[in-house]
């Protein structure tokens, strides 16, 4: 992933008018991993929407294929914006317009650009809280939730490739406790370090996870200006 003054260079929007431009399979491999990290928010949308689970997975897999299909990113050159709103708009004109022939597919059938193997999206979907929100409400949720839990999978990792596993797996408590509530005291002697040494390292993990968020989010729109505002109201999605 990019950083600093290059964190546009590869951003979500570059990795669809890429695919869009080129027919090579690193542009359509590239396409087909963007669109495994967001299925489930559109998934759960689906589900809200009133659909059964058997017809929500062929939906879902038959609105990533045609998104996929060259024709249908041909006029996405000049697409702007949220990269979470452009999926749930074309996901609507799909449903809306389309979801009729994907319905009438076969279980199985077709080119499923998503397996759904080993992932058990239904099984997901019943630990997902009793919500009377709107489907769209519940999907900015989702989104806001899953992009939280790829930052972390992305610190961890980083934290991973420096040795410091141990370290990132005591502190992560910290990333979502209030100050006070951390038993540093605590940390310090399973981890054999000093409290403020503990307190240092709590602090830089802090640091480098709103990092990575705002990163993570940068990757999703298409102007700079549009981050600090994204991460506002994805926050206020889980707070709402």
């Amino acid at each position: 992933m990019p950083s600093g003054h290059d964190i546009f260079a590869t951003t979500h929007w570059t990795v669809v008018q890429l695919a869009a431009r080129s027919d090579t399979a690193r542009a359509q491999h590239a396409l087909s991993k963007l669109c495994e990290a967001y299925w489930y928010p559109l998934y759960v949308y689906v589900r809200r929407r009133g659909h059964g689970p058997e017809d929500a997975q062929d939906l879902t897999q038959e609105f990533f294929a045609r998104l996929l299909a060259a024709q249908s990113l041909a006029n996405l050159s000049a697409a702007k914006g949220k990269f979470r709103a452009f999926l749930l708009a074309s996901m609507n004109h799909f449903l809306a317009d389309e979801w009729d022939r994907a319905r009438a597919l076969k279980r199985g059938g077709g080119a499923a650009t998503i397996s759904f193997d080993g992932m058990d999206p239904e099984q997901r979907y019943r630990c997902e809280p009793a919500d009377t929100s709107t489907p769209e409400k519940i999907y900015d949720r989702r989104w806001a939730l899953d992009l939280l839990e790829q930052a972390l999978k992305r610190l961890r990792a980083d934290y991973e490739k420096a040795g410091m596993t141990a370290l990132f797996e005591k502190l992560k408590i910290t990333l979502t406790m209030g100050k006070g509530a951390v038993p540093l005291a605590q940390l310090a002697a399973e981890l054999k370090m000093t409290e403020s040494a503990v307190k240092m390292a709590a602090h830089r993990l802090r640091a480098r996870y709103r990092d990575v968020i705002y990163d993570q989010v940068a990757q999703t729109v298409s102007m700079r200006a549009e981050v600090e505002e994204e991460i506002r109201y994805l926050f206020s999605t889980l707070s709402a």
